[in-house]
């Protein structure tokens, strides 16, 4: 299937992308903003997650729609990332109208990277509520990927991790697209190979156009887990947003919510363990206009899978050396 003008989840009419970091801190913020209030869902299947607002996105809950979705560095720190989120949407005059006032609705989760070679004596509060605020009003259709926002901290047990995109164009019309902060526990890449689990998802050369091993290596089955020797039961997450044009119902979004998940079992070996907290927030703008039948919605959940797979591997890709790192970025000489 083709890919969007910019391989991005921007090319999902209707959303922009804004990140913040600090490099220093080896960490940031990546917020997806809506122009208009979408339909959203979520699907968790990680043991460990962080979150905030994701109980009001379930289907039989009453808010149908949100202004933003927040992907944050910090673990439970960041949450605080939200906040500053909310509070630029509000000085926009965004949100859920409750008599003559507006609450902007923000869902939020947040990945660990405290123990990456970043500084994080931050003194007494956290930096994220304002990197949230900066990440809106950086917000556009253009926006950095890598070590960048959400990503800029962000390790798997083989290479650094980092802020991955990617979209589809179904031959109906539709355009379904990615973004993820891959700090997953195992590895995106195959055994000690730099060939990436999702490379039969590839499009063209995006993740380096190295396809799979030949032959297929003898370690490819072993897992490689980071910090194998000094776990914590928060220390990894890959967490991400799967977003479309299409007209879905929020039980309709929790499926495609469900339906991406297959791409971090495609992409991520191993994946959904009791010490990650993968999560995928679904977001549906309905700019195109177009609802799906089921046979439609059926290839929709599938391009969710792989743009989704394809996504994760453009996050390591992406990612680059920086002072202190921990591990390797995927692009340099091995």
């Amino acid at each position: 299937m083709p890919i969007g003008p910019r391989n991005s989840i921007t090319d999902v009419g209707g959303l922009r992308v804004g990140n913040a970091e600090d490099h220093r801190l080896k960490s940031g913020v990546s917020v997806v903003v809506c122009d208009q209030p979408a339909v959203a869902a979520v699907q968790v299947l990680g043991g460990a997650p962080g979150t905030r607002e994701t109980d009001l996105l379930e289907p039989h809950n009453t808010v149908q729609t949100v202004d933003a979705v927040v992907l944050s560095g910090g673990s439970a720190f960041g949450l605080d990332a939200a906040s500053g989120a909310q509070a630029a949407l509000r000085e926009m005059g965004r949100g859920f109208a409750v008599g003559p006032l507006r609450i902007p609705i923000v869902p939020a989760a947040i990945l660990f990277d405290l123990i990456n070679g970043g500084d994080k004596d931050w003194g007494r509060y956290p930096p994220y509520r304002e990197l949230g605020y900066e990440a809106v009003q950086a917000a556009s259709q253009d926006f950095a990927t890598g070590t960048a926002g959400a990503g800029t901290g962000a390790l798997t047990a083989t290479f650094k991790g980092g802020l991955g995109t990617a979209s589809t164009v179904l031959d109906n019309g539709i355009t379904i697209g990615a973004l993820v902060a891959v700090n997953a526990l195992g590895s995106a890449t195959i055994g000690r190979s730099r060939n990436f689990w999702s490379a039969p998802f590839e499009e063209g050369a995006e993740f380096g156009g190295i396809g799979m091993p030949e032959p297929f290596p003898s370690d490819a089955r072993d897992l490689m887990i980071k910090f194998r020797s000094a776990q914590s039961e928060s220390s990894n997450t890959t967490i991400a947003v799967i977003a479309t044009d299409a007209v879905l119902t929020k039980a309709e979004a929790k499926r495609l919510a469900i339906s991406a998940h297959d791409g971090f079992s495609r992409a991520l070996w191993p994946s959904h363990t009791p010490l990650d907290g993968d999560l995928v927030f679904a977001l549906a703008t309905g700019t195109s206009g177009k609802t799906l039948a089921l046979h439609d919605f059926i290839d929709l959940g599938a391009a969710a899978a792989s743009t989704m797979a394809r996504a994760i591997a453009r996050g390591v890709h992406d990612a680059t050396a920086a002072e202190n790192d921990l591990l390797p970025a995927w692009s340099q000489p091995g």
